[in-house]
């Protein structure tokens, strides 16, 4: 009965060195990356439509918030020195994708923006904000525009037989509805947003690429260009992959030798 209170009381205490060294470990980390500097490339995913839904099992949301608290993360962790944005987006709301190029500018660590299949109009966006862009040939890149899309469907309501009637209280309440057409006044009025946000894209590219406000408006108008296109009018530095971002972002943290920490899949690993 005493051996075995012994290999109970020796069991515990065992178990409580083994925590004991583990809050060790976590404390020190942060002290040894002040000594030795950062030692980690985070990869943050910039993937599916930009906006404030959530992801489901069909459709994918890159999320601001959620975009947010990863940067903050990055940022606040001393054992990360670089980040690189790994973007497969045709954009989204330009709303959310300002709120994510606003985390982008005011990173305190360098990021690089690497653009697989699309990075494509508010994803573009946000890449803008990164210190380099790399893309694959083959990418699908810029799209810099803007678009809102109505639909009139008085005609088809005509055909079935059905009467809407709306009581509004202002003029145009009910602008946009599908039961009748716009008025010469309301697409004036619709135009004039949509080119106040355009305008405001284009002067945020310019900035971010230190491009002229004259250039970018040349080679926006929504067109999309290949990754090999899109070096050739500035609008990316590099050309390649996920591996050759990662290696560029150590890079600028003076890392010769580098873990990677993807934040798209929760893994981290080894990188030289």
């Amino acid at each position: 009965m005493e051996k075995k209170t012994k290999y109970f009381t020796l069991g515990i205490l065992g178990g409580f060195g083994i925590i004991a060294i583990v809050i060790a470990i976590l404390m020190f980390i942060p002290l040894i990356a002040m000594v030795t500097g950062p030692s980690t490339v985070a990869v943050i995913p910039v993937v599916g439509e930009i906006g404030y839904g959530a992801s489901s099992e069909n459709v994918t949301i890159a999320n601001p918030d959620v975009f947010s608290q990863m940067m903050d993360e990055a940022n606040n962790d001393p054992n990360i020195g670089a980040i690189v944005l790994d973007i497969n987006s045709p954009g989204g709301s330009p709303v959310a994708g300002e709120e994510m190029l606003e985390k982008v500018n005011s990173s305190q660590k360098p990021v690089v923006a690497r653009i697989s299949d699309t990075g494509a109009s508010a994803a573009y966006m946000v890449a803008s904000g990164a210190d380099e862009i790399v893309a694959s040939p083959s990418s699908w890149v810029g799209s810099i525009g803007v678009i809102l899309t109505l639909s009139d469907l008085s005609e088809y309501y005509k055909k079935q037989g059905v009467d809407i009637y709306s009581i509004t209280g202002g003029k145009y309440k009910d602008m946009g509805a599908d039961y009748r057409n716009l008025t010469t006044d309301e697409k004036n009025m619709l135009q004039t947003m949509v080119d106040e946000q355009y305008n405001s894209f284009i002067n945020i590219v310019a900035k971010n690429r230190n491009l002229t406000v004259d250039y970018v408006k040349k080679i926006a108008e929504g067109k999309p260009y290949t990754g090999q296109q899109a070096l050739n009018i500035s609008l990316i530095d590099r050309l390649g992959g996920k591996d050759y971002a990662i290696e560029l972002a150590a890079n600028k943290s003076n890392m010769s030798y580098y873990n990677v920490l993807d934040y798209g899949t929760g893994l981290g690993f080894f990188g030289i």
